[in-house]
């Protein structure tokens, strides 16, 4: 692999079950067991990650068309624990999405379906990876 493929943040304990994720350009966002605290959970950053590849993909291919008047996802999928370890099941995403009327909201609209199946099969590097799997290394010192 060649370094501009590489991505990587750093994780900080700043407090008690609570982190801080800072990526290279210095982007922060925290995460926590989702007690008390706003933070996302790893669980809940994990279907942001997948909502947010695929709008985003989405959004590019249908904004050459027009852009949408409301753009909304949801992910959600079911955490359980069985032989396989604590895992999530039946992942989801649902989009709203809607356009102006007029030739250009419905060039987008028929785009739509394309762009949602082109991000579930093949742009989407979040849901893809998840869809097929990848292993993970783990490091200590």
């Amino acid at each position: 692999m060649s370094d501009d493929s590489l991505r990587s943040i750093h994780l900080t304990k700043i407090g008690e079950a609570r982190y801080k994720a800072t990526n290279e350009r210095g982007g922060e966002t925290f995460i926590g067991v989702g007690g008390d605290d706003p933070d996302f959970t790893p669980v809940e950053l994990l279907l942001a990650a997948i909502a947010s590849c695929t709008a985003l993909d989405v959004e590019f291919i249908t904004r050459k068309r027009a852009v949408a008047t409301t753009f909304e996802v949801d992910a959600s999928g079911d955490k359980v624990r069985d032989e396989q370890g604590n895992h999530l099941t039946g992942l989801r995403v649902s989009l709203d999405v809607v356009f102006p009327k007029g030739p250009e909201g419905d060039a987008a609209r028929a785009a739509l379906p394309r762009a949602v199946e082109q991000s579930r099969d093949r742009l989407c590097t979040v849901g893809r990876t998840v869809q097929i799997g990848a292993p993970i290394t783990y490091e200590h010192s």
